[in-house]
């Protein structure tokens, strides 16, 4: 049951706040734990001037457990897998306590590819897929074209993964914010300025508006950003970075119907490209991934790789309204995958490094944090074990003690 008197159970005095667990990062990780976290009755508080934001405002929301699989992330499939199939129950939740839709579509994915090369690429990830008991499903050119026949004719093959789906990541956003409200969440609307500890045991923050906050559990959630908080010592910080990603917005004249029906991904003379469309007519064009730190340029070249890759792929595209274009960072992990749960110092929770799989892991991550929070041991559950936070630190920890969940009052 949601914690619809959450809000009133955290204290306030003036600039002064008290609460069991502050979020600091509003984006869809921070907002999936603060509204789990709320809903199994601790007082929760989300610091973000614009939460709703963050990198999943950027992202295509591409659920691709299958066709996203690279070598060496057996473990990191595990997860993504879990989460994909926990995201019916979840949207279907998320509409129904809002009102909202959050854009899911269980329209499959098709990932082809246009010479030799790319095609025997994509045969060695079939085999890799196969070997794992997933399901993909290798199709000919013609075959491709039977299913999407706006893709040029020039493809080679590819593969059909039915299982991989897509959501709207702004309307997720959107979808979370309104249920971490209902559910009592309270939102401090100003960057955390730093954050505070008493010996190795962190209590809360200051934010940039001056307002304290203390807190029993404080869990940093603020994407790239979060490798860079202020008043951690150097080795606390998690060690995340900023991925640079372009994508560009393109929509369907109205009226026409749309030129694909499912997720396309191809691989072009050696470059990913991904095309989703979404039932508005939007089409969303992605796929650059650049390490060029803080910077969040949208730059020529990337516009016109992306357009040239996809032209190629699916010629009309050059017949479409360019909308937007936009360019954000991705919060990447030494091994690009996420960093759960509790860190060295007593107090201080991570939930951030989620790199390309940040919407996809959405849901386990709520579900994860919230167990940490208000579990009798604060470890993370048997399936999560694998991407703790302090897997990249020497120094190691115990358990986190869960945060008290106080009872709801009514008046």
């Amino acid at each position: 049951m949601p914690a619809k008197g959450a809000r009133h159970l955290m204290r306030e005095h003036g600039l002064h706040h008290t609460t069991d667990v502050l979020v600091v990062g509003g984006g869809v990780i921070g907002l999936v734990t603060a509204w789990r976290a709320a809903q199994r009755g601790l007082a929760t508080a989300v610091a973000d001037p614009a939460p709703g934001g963050g990198a999943a405002h950027v992202a295509a929301g591409m659920l691709a457990a299958v066709t996203e699989l690279q070598y060496g992330e057996q473990a990191l499939l595990d997860l993504n897998l879990a989460s994909a199939a926990r995201y019916p129950d979840f949207a279907a939740e998320l509409t129904e306590l809002t009102g909202l839709d959050t854009g899911y579509r269980r329209c499959g994915t098709l990932a082809v590819a246009l010479d030799a090369d790319d095609r025997a690429h994509l045969r060695e990830l079939h085999a890799f897929q196969t070997s794992l008991g997933l399901e993909s499903q290798w199709l000919s050119g013609r075959e491709c074209r039977r299913l999407e026949p706006m893709l040029a004719p020039g493809v080679r093959g590819g593969l059909r993964v039915d299982g991989d789906h897509q959501v709207d990541p702004r309307r997720l956003s959107t979808a979370l914010l309104r249920a971490a409200d209902l559910a009592g969440v309270v939102f401090l609307r100003s960057a955390v300025a730093r954050v505070t500890a008493d010996g190795d045991r962190v209590t809360g923050a200051v934010l940039a508006d001056g307002t304290v906050v203390a807190a029993a559990r404080t869990v940093l959630a603020a994407g790239s950003e979060s490798g860079r908080i202020a008043g951690l010592p150097d080795d606390a910080l998690p060690p995340v970075r900023p991925v640079k990603g372009q994508i560009l917005r393109l929509r369907m004249p109205a009226g026409q119907p749309p030129f694909l029906t499912r997720t396309v991904r191809a691989v072009v003379r050696g470059s990913h490209v991904y095309l989703v469309p979404r039932d508005n007519g939007e089409l969303v064009l992605g796929a650059t991934s650049e390490e060029f730190g803080w910077d969040t340029t949208v730059t020529a070249g990337g516009v016109y790789e992306l357009l040239r890759d996809a032209h190629e792929l699916l010629p009309g595209i050059t017949e479409l309204a360019l909308t937007e274009t936009l360019a954000g960072l991705r919060p990447g992990s030494p091994d690009n995958a996420p960093l759960l749960g509790a860190t060295a110092l007593d107090g201080l929770l991570l939930a951030t490094g989620h790199h390309r799989n940040g919407v996809l892991l959405t849901p386990v991550t709520g579900d994860v944090l919230a167990e940490v929070l208000t579990s009798s041991t604060g470890e993370l559950p048997q399936y999560a074990r694998a991407f703790g936070a302090n897997r990249f630190t020497t120094t190691g920890t115990g358990p986190v003690p869960p945060a008290p969940a106080r009872q709801e009052q009514h008046a």
